[in-house]
């Protein structure tokens, strides 16, 4: 990974560096605390390690300069990833360097979570984003469509989000803590929908996942 990291930072700090897409610009910890953080559950986690397994869609939700979707993009070839942002810039910054970095299977959209219906079996990740009780409510399957989350957190998790307020149509899968040389380490946090119908679903104003595919 090392050669892609090197890559992708001559990107953002060459032609992109005025978007502000990482506040890290030196390699060594550009490394570390991007491209290994994004990457860690990949090679550390057993719940990740399953879940990743058991789809072929990887939706990333808040990707701001491309992390953990591209990273991950790198390490799994034959699975399709999409990422969602909510700003325009960003996105399409993205798709460039997936572009440049040879990332055939990503494709990102100018779009939020709450406005796509999923309806294939799709895994979420969601890292520097909002708490898991205002994110999971945000997203709307097709009944009958597995969809897993994978929340990239702090080690303060249990202390900062409260677990009382999950949506009925959700459940906890499981947690894995990880130490990250030169951080305070991360939390990753699993849940698993259910087969719980919500009116939400029947909004004609949602955008079917397959129609990024």
């Amino acid at each position: 990974m090392e050669e892609f990291a090197k890559k992708y930072l001559e990107i953002i700090n060459g032609p992109l560096k005025g978007l502000n897409l990482t506040r890290v610009t030196e390699y060594d910890e550009f490394f570390q605390k991007q491209i290994i953080d994004s990457i860690i559950p990949h090679t550390e986690c057993a719940i990740f390690q399953d879940l990743i397994n058991e789809v072929d869609i990887v939706i990333d939700v808040g990707f701001g300069g491309g992390f953990p979707i591209l990273p991950l993009a790198k390490l799994y070839p034959h699975k399709r990833f999409i990422g969602l942002e909510a700003r325009r810039k960003k996105s399409d910054a993205v798709n460039l360097i997936a572009k440049e970095l040879g990332l055939d299977n990503v494709k990102t959209y100018h779009q939020r979570i709450e406005e796509i219906l999923i309806n294939r079996p799709s895994m979420i990740t969601f890292k520097a984003v909002s708490t898991v009780e205002n994110l999971l409510p945000l997203i709307n399957y097709e009944m009958g469509t597995s969809v897993s989350t994978v929340f990239y957190k702090g080690p303060k998790f249990f202390e900062l989000e409260n677990m009382e307020n999950i949506p009925e149509n959700w459940e906890s899968i499981g947690f894995e803590e990880v130490e990250l040389p030169g951080t305070e380490g991360r939390t990753f946090a699993y849940f698993q929908n259910l087969d719980v119908p919500r009116g939400t679903n029947a909004n004609k104003q949602l955008v079917r996942l397959t129609q990024f595919i």
